[in-house]
């Protein structure tokens, strides 16, 4: 969204309102445009970190569905319900703030808790399965937090690139166009006064007899 667009008045007022106006449109361009390098740079990074925890996900996941299969063969479905933990996992997701935006950063991890009157996996598979399921569900949970956060970067980062296109190529041309107009103006005027400060301070000459 471009600034709105003010009356300017005449004269010298107008030159330096116009030139006011014009530094501080250059200025926040230039703000905004370190800004969107900031965005840029932290939403490659996130999505770098978005890929990479997905790779582990799908990696875990494969490995994990693999041991299961092993370990059901060896020990049957009812082995699956009798080492299953009563607890839950817990996922936790730190928030933080990149130019004003908010968007996850970490994500805090813990492992279900058997009790000691619980029965552990019954074979060595179930244990394997168990183990990759949980960095399965870790890696998920990086993923989604990273993806998220790349996500709100970028929204904002569009944003940002809007406004410095619509400064560059709409309200810095017209402000310059303004202030070039005035300033020819102010020219002539000037010169015009001073051609006719030098006709009235020339001594003019008497008419012969």
């Amino acid at each position: 969204m471009s600034p709105r667009r003010h009356r300017v008045p005449p004269g010298r007022a107008g030159r330096l309102r116009l030139r006011h106006s014009l530094g501080t449109a250059l200025r926040g361009a230039d703000l905004l445009e370190r800004k969107l390098r900031l965005l840029l740079d932290r939403e490659r990074e996130l999505r770098r970190t978005a890929d990479e925890a997905g790779r582990v996900w799908r990696d875990r996941l494969a490995e994990a569905e693999t041991w299961l299969v092993r370990g059901v063969l060896l020990g049957g479905e009812r082995a699956l319900t009798q080492a299953a933990p009563a607890d839950r996992a817990g996922v936790d997701v730190e928030w933080t703030s990149l130019m004003g935006v908010r968007h996850p950063s970490a994500v805090s991890w813990t492992a279900p808790v058997r009790s000691p009157a619980e029965r552990t996996p019954g074979n060595t598979a179930l244990a394997h399965a168990e183990e990759a399921y949980r960095a399965a569900v870790r890696a998920a949970a990086e993923h989604s937090a990273a993806r998220t956060a790349a996500e709100l970067i970028a929204a904002e980062a569009e944003t940002t690139r809007q406004r410095v296109r619509a400064l560059r190529r709409h309200w810095i041309p017209r402000l310059t166009r303004e202030l070039g107009a005035v300033e020819l103006a102010l020219e002539e005027a000037e010169h015009e006064e001073a051609v006719r400060r030098r006709w009235a301070a020339s001594p003019r000459r008497r008419p012969r007899e």
